[in-house]
């Protein structure tokens, strides 16, 4: 079952049982100060189902936002912005691929990278901090936050602490990040309250042993807790994946489920560990998600519970970053889109909504301090209309020598590469029916340089899914080149297919009769491979096209890049793959931050799988396009 259902079904439930919230319960709900992260250390505890900071009761106020996901020139604000919604604890992601991308090595430097950086900010603005760190995050983050190398490894079984090759990669990254996190604890003066343990391990496996394990590579490295769980409260009676002593995080709570969680865990706090002021969006959806979770928070409150708005403020899933969410058979294929505005209360550029004001005054009611002033907005930049002409050819780019292979399979294992294109190519007999299975996930066929049709694993009436396509035009005698061009969506981030192969990986037939020996090109689409674009045109009429253009920004500030008169691909913005846009929507339009622009010109790259002819390029006000 998808999340989203398993999501359902738990508020449903929440519906159905008692909403009386005992008086017990709202003892110091209302008039708690705060202590803040002062560089001292503080005794962060548990004690039977009540958090504890230096000896006195402590009611966790978080909101979720992630590094990864918000340009580093906007962190101080985005955290000054929870702050003055009433919040006293930042939670945030931490991103094994994002940090590892090959096997050992690490960058934690890089643009957004600078995790510890982020923690100290939040310490700077006195908020504490909810480190959730994986291996495994979910997040709607490629892989789950898995790095995809692993799945070079055909018989690899991820979060299994049984597979050596599995955790001895898990040993590698924690033995890599927990120096970084030990002088952050909060014991050691640092904001980092405690540890989460995984993520959702109910929904995927009932293993508590391996829970077990993560905690102690932690503890084998000096981080000493409290760790914490998070799961869906179905998933967590299906499988029971509960690790003893943990703090108990149950995702989209209410006060009867929190009480019902206190038989899982009898001798820890269950608090909200994801509460859902707003929620994703997929490809091919008829408009960007919004939910009110208003009235829920305010029984929260109202039952001294403590909460983690997942997310107060989402981000962007930059570059290639997006992950994908399926059925547990892998079907119902829906990949998220680049943003990651998820409808919070602080939108993808960083503005306050009307939930924010509205969820501000539901926290303020506990705060006895006053509110600080919400910060300005970022300043909006504006450019001119662009018409970006034809600059290279996909096809003139693809690697000189191929990769030969009996069968088609996935790139990360063929090619070693996690995501982007890869051409399958052969010589064959011309026929008329092609049979194309395990597409993972967009595939175009082009014959004889001519785009023939595409098979779409996301299914949409808009859309070719059928693993078929006639050749009603190629039925002739003599032979054709084949040329089967995939683009790849995030590899599944949730559920029993967590790590799906990306690139052709099934069979291919022509008029039944299964093709082998392939040529295969990799494209990337990384730094490397776009510095390197050759700005060859060799047939200008063949879809697969790289436009490029300069744009001078009218006013400096973030800016939306509106695609509507595009198809389907990728665009970069002074080297800089802001990510994804498609035709299907709902998104059209890609946040580009400031600290990406400059004052003079800005180079522009399209590369469009379908269109020949350029269109305009247009500056947006928002994500939706809308003034």
């Amino acid at each position: 079952m998808k999340r989203r259902e398993f999501i359902r079904i738990a508020l449903l439930s929440t519906l159905a049982m008692d909403r009386r919230i005992l008086a017990a319960d709202s003892e110091g709900a209302h008039g708690i100060a705060t202590p803040i992260p002062d560089g001292k250390p503080h005794r962060f505890i548990l004690q039977d189902h009540d958090f504890m900071l230096d000896g006195a009761h402590f009611q966790i106020r978080s909101g979720e936002m992630h590094p990864a996901r918000i340009p580093k020139s906007h962190w101080q604000h985005r955290i000054r912005m929870a702050k003055a919604m009433g919040l006293n604890t930042i939670a945030l992601y931490v991103m094994w691929n994002y940090l590892e991308r090959e096997p050992g090595v690490f960058d934690f430097s890089s643009e957004n990278r600078d995790f510890v950086s982020f923690i100290k900010l939040c310490q700077q603005e006195g908020m504490w901090v909810y480190l959730r760190p994986g291996p495994y995050i979910c997040g709607e983050w490629d892989m789950g936050g898995l790095p995809p190398y692993l799945l070079r490894d055909k018989d690899i079984k991820l979060r299994d602490r049984h597979d050596p090759d599995y955790m001895a990669a898990v040993r590698r990254y924690i033995a890599a990040i927990a120096p970084k996190i030990a002088p952050l604890m909060a014991d050691a003066g640092g904001p980092i309250l405690m540890l989460q343990v995984e993520n959702e391990y109910s929904s995927f496996d009932a293993d508590v042993g391996y829970l077990q394990a993560i905690r102690d590579l932690w503890r084998a490295h000096g981080i000493i807790g409290p760790f914490s769980i998070s799961d869906v409260l179905p998933d967590l009676k299906r499988r029971h994946a509960y690790l003893p002593g943990a703090v108990l995080g149950l995702d989209g709570a209410e006060p009867p489920q929190l009480r019902e969680g206190v038989h899982f865990a009898p001798h820890a706090p269950v608090w909200v560990g994801e509460a859902y002021p707003g929620w994703l969006t997929h490809w091919g959806e008829h408009e960007l998600a919004h939910k009110d979770c208003a009235d829920a928070l305010r029984k929260i409150m109202a039952g001294g519970y403590s909460f983690n708005l997942y997310v107060v403020h989402g981000g962007t899933n930059f570059g290639l970053t997006a992950g994908a969410n399926a059925d547990d058979d892998g079907s119902h294929f829906q990949p998220v889109i680049t943003s990651y505005d998820y409808g919070a209360p602080i939108d993808e550029r960083g503005d306050a909504t009307p939930a924010y004001h509205v969820l501000r005054t539901v926290i303020g009611g506990a705060n006895v301090d006053t509110l600080p002033s919400v910060p300005p907005p970022c300043p909006r930049g504006s450019f001119a209309d662009v018409l970006p002409a034809p600059f290279a050819s996909l096809w003139d780019n693809l690697p000189t020598t191929p990769v030969p292979t009996h069968l088609p399979a996935g790139n990360e294992q063929l090619l070693r590469q996690n995501q982007g294109l890869v051409v399958y190519r052969k010589t064959v007999k011309r026929g008329r029916q092609l049979h194309i299975d395990g597409v993972r996930d967009y595939a175009v066929v082009h014959i004889d340089q001519a785009e023939h049709g595409s098979i779409s694993r996301v299914r949409d009436p808009r859309l070719h899914s059928s693993p078929d396509l006639h050749l009603a035009h190629h039925g002739n005698a003599g032979e054709m080149t084949l040329d089967i061009l995939v683009d790849s969506f995030g590899h599944i981030n949730f559920g029993p297919q967590t790590g799906d192969h990306k690139g052709l990986v099934g069979h291919v037939r022509l008029d039944g009769k299964q093709l082998y020996d392939w040529q295969v090109y990799g494209a990337p689409l990384d730094d490397a491979f776009v510095a390197n674009l050759k700005p060859v045109l060799t047939h200008p009429d063949r879809p697969g096209l790289f436009f490029q253009s300069s744009i001078r920004l009218q006013n400096q500030g973030d800016v939306y890049v509106d695609m509507r008169a595009w198809n389907k691909g990728y665009v970069w913005i002074n080297g800089h793959l802001l990510g994804r846009y498609w035709h299907v929507g709902p998104q059209q339009c890609l946040y580009c931050p400031s600290e990406w622009l400059t004052e003079g010109d800005n180079h522009i790259l399209i590369l469009d799988l379908h269109q020949t002819n350029a269109a305009p390029v247009r500056c947006a006000d928002n994500l939706a396009g809308t003034a």
